[in-house]
């Protein structure tokens, strides 16, 4: 599963720029990788971790702006389509899990 948080954070005043870093800060600090500018997303490998992950980033948003977050399935974001320029790019693929025996 895979989470993906959008957002568009207002960055006029100092204190919203702090706003802006301190938020994108605590989506690295929990293992989201920009996937855009304001675009990060997250594998999870299962629904609990999902929540876990989702309410810290509830935590984390900033008083002004707006986020949105999106899950999807492993399939879903493996039928993303990827461009640049006119070269077409797979998309990152899931995480395994670590087994120990």
């Amino acid at each position: 599963m895979w989470i993906i948080v959008l957002f568009d954070l207002p960055t006029d005043e100092p204190e919203d720029k702090r706003e802006y870093v301190r938020f994108r800060k605590a989506l690295l600090e929990d293992g989201f990788v920009m996937l855009q500018y304001s675009v990060y997303g997250r594998c999870c490998p299962s629904e609990e971790n999902a929540t876990v992950h989702l309410k810290r980033v509830e935590r984390a948003v900033p008083p002004e702006g707006q986020v949105r977050v999106l899950q999807l399935t492993g399939k879903q974001y493996g039928r993303m389509k990827i461009y640049e320029g006119k070269i077409r790019r797979k998309p990152e693929k899931e995480w395994s899990q670590l087994m120990l025996f």
